[in-house]
């Protein structure tokens, strides 16, 4: 069977986000910086698709590649323990407390940023040949949307801060959908159509998501992007990590767990059909036989 029933794959949830705890800070950072490089990579080369071809929603198509290559590799993003390893803490798995979940973030965090910033600074370098040239098309794509995605916000004060914030709802909210998908196929090719979808639909909505944000935002300011680290953090990436918090948490993961592992007992109905039946079994082998017509009748 290549497919997990609820009860299945919210368990293996709980279980990935209490194996996360117990990694080794080693592990951890390495696998977050190799989930951050990949997924810069798979940013600009949507942009580079976008670019080359006119046609944005083929970029967005193509961009899940690289969110399937880290997530077969078992990399982690800090979009997806957002959404997994809260659900050890509600389940009180042995050792996972709160000091521990937030370590795991912040060891995420760090892995993300850093390796997106080395791709930012190849792909930087690259473009330009070691900085001697203008970085073309491609690099003036990045950069303005390095200006518009800060200083544009920016520009509409607290409801520029909000709506960020919420476009970082809704990218978690598809993102942590895609990671449920794969774990609850059992087959590769499965998982690969499971994240494909949610991933190309935030991609192409211009949903915030705070790694390739990590990619695309110091990118531009390498190629001379009019804001600054301030801007960018304050109107960028804060709002984006609360966002993505939140869509991960409370749109996916805690309304898994509450319905299919912490789930409430079953309504108690008079005319339930199952309970009828089970009523007549039992009066049926403490008679001996058939009940009698009264004793149907009341059932």
């Amino acid at each position: 069977m290549s497919y997990l029933e609820p009860s299945e794959f919210v368990t293996k949830m709980v279980d990935q986000g209490e194996s996360k705890v117990y990694m080794s800070t080693k592990d951890t950072f390495i696998r977050a910086f190799m989930a951050g490089a990949l997924l810069g990579l798979a940013a600009i080369f949507a942009i580079t698709v976008s670019v080359n071809t006119g046609a944005p929603l083929l970029g967005a198509i193509l961009f899940p590649v690289g969110f399937i290559m880290l997530y077969l590799m078992k990399f982690d993003l800090l979009t997806g323990v957002f959404t997994l390893v809260p659900l050890a803490l509600l389940d009180k798995r042995p050792g996972v407390t709160v000091r521990e979940v937030l370590r795991n973030w912040g060891l995420v965090f760090l892995g993300n940023f850093a390796g997106a910033l080395v791709t930012a600074f190849m792909m930087s370098f690259i473009l330009t040949y070691g900085y001697t040239i203008d970085g073309g098309a491609i690099a003036e794509k990045v950069g303005s949307i390095g200006e518009g995605r800060t200083l544009g916000y920016k520009a509409h004060g607290l409801p520029g801060w909000f709506t960020i914030f919420i476009r970082g709802i809704l990218c978690n909210w598809m993102v942590s959908m895609g990671v449920v998908g794969a774990i609850i196929s059992t087959s590769a090719t499965g998982k690969m159509a499971a994240m494909w979808m949610p991933i190309m639909l935030f991609f192409y909505m211009g949903f915030e998501h705070s790694i390739v944000n990590m990619f695309l935002f110091p990118f531009s300011m390498i190629m001379g992007g009019g804001f600054t680290i301030t801007d960018y953090f304050l109107w960028n990436e804060i709002p984006t990590v609360l966002g993505n918090l939140i869509g991960g948490f409370l749109l996916v993961g805690l309304p898994l767990y509450f319905t299919h592992v912490r789930t409430s007992p079953e309504r108690i109905l008079k005319n339930r059909p199952s309970a009828r039946a089970a009523a007549a079994s039992e009066l049926e082998t403490a008679a001996g036989g058939e009940p009698s017509a009264t004793l149907k009748a009341s059932l």
